[in-house]
C-alpha cells in the first residue's frame, strides 16, 4: 500500500496559530519534509517544533529549492525533490511537508505536490493561517470591508501597475525589491503598513512607507488599503 503526500501549512510563526489537523498530521507521518539543507535552519522546522513533542526523532527529507526565477532550475530541483518523497511513499510511508503559511499560496510545495500526484500517488493539503491574515490581525484591523477588493501580490516582480487597483493590495514577498516598492508607493503618494517576520519573536510593524526600511527581512509583507486604517 502506497503512502500518502500531505502538504501541511503550519501558519506565519506563532506555534499557537497551527491546525489540530495540522498538528494530527505531522504527528501521524513517520517522515517528514522540509524546504531546506537544515532542518534546525527551516523556519517551518522551527514553528513546529514548538508545539510538537519528538519532531527531532522523525526521519526529515531535506529539500532545496535554488533562489532563482530559472524555470528549467526550479523544474528539475522540483523533480528531484518529488522524486525522494515517492521513494518514501513507494515504501508505504506517509510524508508531511512543513510549508510555510498556507500551502495554496506563492508555496513551493504545490509544484512537487502536482507531481507527486501526477505519478499517481495520494496528496491531501492541510490548510494553514496565511501570512496576511496574520498580519491583519496583529494590525487589528480588516484587510476588506463590504465591497472592497482585496488583492494579493507578488511583489518581487513589477508592482507600479498592480497598486493602481482598487482595494487592498497585499505586496507578498517584497523584501527582494523593497527599495522600488517605497519608490512606487511615494511616487504615487500611497500610505502602507508592513510587517516583518510576523508572528515570530523578531517581529517588527512599521506604520508608514518612511519608516520602511530598504533592507528588509525575507519574510516581509506590506499593506496597501484605499482608505486610512482604522
Amino acid at each position: 500500500m502506497q503512502g500518502t503526500l500531505y502538504g501541511v501549512g503550519v501558519g506565519p510563526g506563532d506555534a499557537r496559530l497551527m491546525t489540530y489537523l495540522a498538528v494530527e498530521t505531522i504527528e501521524k507521518c513517520p517522515v517528514i519534509a522540509v524546504p531546506g539543507r537544515e532542518k534546525e535552519a527551516v523556519v517551518s522546522y522551527q514553528i513546529a517544533g514548538g508545539i510538537i513533542k519528538g519532531l527531532d526523532k522523525k526521519e526529515c527529507l531535506c529539500l532545496t529549492t535554488p533562489m532563482t526565477k530559472d524555470k528549467a532550475v526550479l523544474d528539475a530541483a522540483y523533480r528531484n525533490s518529488a522524486e525522494e518523497i515517492m521513494e518514501q511513499l513507494r515504501q508505504g510511508r506517509d510524508v508531511a511537508y512543513l510549508t510555510l503559511g498556507d500551502p495554496t499560496v506563492y508555496s513551493t510545495y504545490i509544484y512537487i505536490h502536482r507531481l507527486v500526484k501526477q505519478q499517481g500517488f495520494h496528496g491531501e493539503i492541510i490548510n494553514g493561517v496565511p501570512s496576511f491574515l496574520a498580519a491583519s490581525a496583529r494590525l487589528s484591523d480588516s484587510l476588506a470591508d463590504r465591497a472592497e477588493q482585496l488583492h494579493i501580490i507578488p511583489a518581487s516582480y513589477d508592482v507600479e501597475e498592480a497598486l493602481k487597483l482598487p482595494g487592498t493590495k497585499v505586496l507578498m514577498k517584497s523584501a527582494s525589491k523593497m527599495t522600488e516598492v517605497k519608490k512606487q508607493l511615494s511616487n504615487q503618494g500611497i500610505s502602507a503598513q508592513m510587517l516583518e517576520n510576523c508572528g515570530m519573536a523578531d517581529e517588527k510593524i512599521y506604520c508608514t512607507v518612511e519608516e520602511i526600511p530598504d533592507e528588509a527581512g525575507y519574510y516581509s509583507l506590506v499593506i496597501v488599503k484605499d482608505r486610512e486604517p482604522h
